[in-house]
């Protein structure tokens, strides 16, 4: 449904695309920044790997209720509080990534924020899909 726009003078992106091209016709889903907590609002744990994997299956039921799956994300944002946290354990988040959305990479940014709104959590994610 999305193509990966990947121009050959960027060089090669790992482990996501530099854009995604939505069909004519498709309707975009936004979805809001998920954390890694329950729906009890209960933290799933407190280190980065977990609380990254449980914000990105909510992002995902999100999606999921809309009618889409993994394939029809777009983009995905990520908030983090500390970038060093982000790469020391970036091997387990891959994999914790790939459990969830296969070999789909969509284009994706990361950012370093000062703090989010729940003060227990490590990262928050957006997507925006294409269902």
């Amino acid at each position: 449904m999305l193509t990966p726009i990947n121009p050959s003078a960027l060089g090669a992106p790992k482990g996501y695309s530099n854009g995604m091209l939505a069909p004519a016709g498709g309707r975009l889903l936004f979805v809001a920044g998920q954390i890694g907590w329950d729906g009890q609002g209960q933290f799933v744990g407190n280190g980065f790997v977990e609380q990254f994997a449980k914000a990105l299956d909510n992002a995902l039921t999100v999606v999921r209720e809309a009618g889409g799956g993994p394939q029809n994300v777009a983009r995905i944002t990520l908030y983090v509080v500390d970038k060093e946290e982000y790469r020391a354990c970036q091997r387990e988040v891959g994999g914790k990534y790939r459990e969830l959305m296969g070999q789909h990479y969509p284009a994706m940014a990361l950012l370093e924020v000062k703090s989010l709104l729940e003060p227990l959590a490590r990262v928050e994610l957006e997507i925006t899909a294409v269902v």
